[in-house]
């Protein structure tokens, strides 16, 4: 089910204005061959986007972990590592454009979807952070839950991006 459903949106053209609205900005950011280089993995043959996205990803979880033990020591741990994750997606973001650049349309139609879904997990580890910080706990930690299944949905997607990826 999983599979098909991957083929299908690799095969939905109605991503195509997302899509080409997203080419030259990524392009821009390979435009430099070194760049191109470097983002590819060419020196050490792992991509930077494969291991930045543990950043977000582990601080964004340890959160959702600390989250479960009410005192004060782990509140304040888990708004730090909220806050952590948010700073961390940027890079992680872009790495991911860089190399969603080079791929094939499949490929891109199914990472616009990765994208909007890592971004909208984003925003919302954005909103609990922000009512972590203003003593709104229990909000924060519930934003923090639902950032966390769409995380989820949208490292599926960058999983199997990975898993097809065409050199």
């Amino acid at each position: 089910m999983f599979l098909q459903l991957m083929k299908r949106l690799g095969e939905a053209k109605a991503l195509d204005p997302a899509v080409r609205t997203a080419e030259p900005l990524a392009a821009r950011l390979i435009a430099d061959a070194r760049l191109r280089r470097f983002f590819h993995g060419d020196a050490t043959g792992i991509p930077p986007h494969v291991i930045l996205t543990d950043v977000p990803f582990g601080a964004w979880f340890m959160a959702v972990f600390l989250d479960f033990f009410p005192d004060d020591g782990s509140r304040r741990a888990a708004r730090r590592l909220v806050g952590l994750g948010v700073l961390a997606a940027a890079p992680t973001g872009l790495s991911g454009w860089a190399e969603w650049a080079r791929a094939d349309t499949a490929t891109r139609r199914i990472g616009v979807v990765h994208a909007a879904a890592n971004l909208t997990a984003t925003m919302i580890f954005l909103a609990s952070w922000r009512a972590r910080r203003r003593d709104r706990h229990r909000r924060g930690v519930n934003l923090a839950r639902v950032g966390a299944l769409v995380l989820i949905v949208g490292g599926f997607l960058g999983g199997y991006m990975r898993s097809v990826r065409r050199p």
